[in-house]
């Protein structure tokens, strides 16, 4: 059986790619900047960041605008790379499973583990590139 070559379709799963992995940090990125004393409370409350103001300003830098520039093909792989680092720093802050228990424990365990995948996802888009359809174009 011949190996499936998807070649010809590479440049619209990549603007796919990278559309649909930054819905999500836009997204919250918005929140997050429309809300920010919200986000702030958040940042010291519920993470315990030392410095919540200065933790908010870097999640609204990484998820909207890192999100709005790898969405367009905009230095798409190093921010890529950035992003992928973010998230997998951010579960370790915010998603820290195993001091929990029950029903947090679970919930917690799963967002960590979405966060490792979606940084598994930015690191190939960082390694294939953001496709022809992007201001990259590479």
């Amino acid at each position: 059986m011949q190996y499936l070559s998807l070649d010809k379709y590479k440049d619209g799963v990549l603007l796919s790619a990278r559309v649909l992995l930054m819905v999500l940090f836009v997204l919250f990125g918005w929140q997050k900047i429309t809300g920010f004393e919200g986000t702030v409370g958040y940042m010291n409350n519920a993470v315990g960041a030392p410095l919540p103001n200065v933790s908010a300003v870097i999640a609204v830098i990484a998820e909207l605008v890192f999100g709005i520039l790898i969405f367009v093909g905009y230095f798409t792989r190093p921010l890529a790379l950035l992003l992928a680092v973010y998230t997998v720093l951010t579960a370790i802050i915010g998603h820290a499973y195993w001091n929990l228990s029950g029903m947090d424990q679970y919930m917690a365990m799963i967002n960590f583990y979405k966060n490792v995948s979606i940084a598994g996802g930015l690191s190939l888009l960082a390694f294939t590139g953001p496709g022809r359809y992007s201001f990259d174009r590479k």
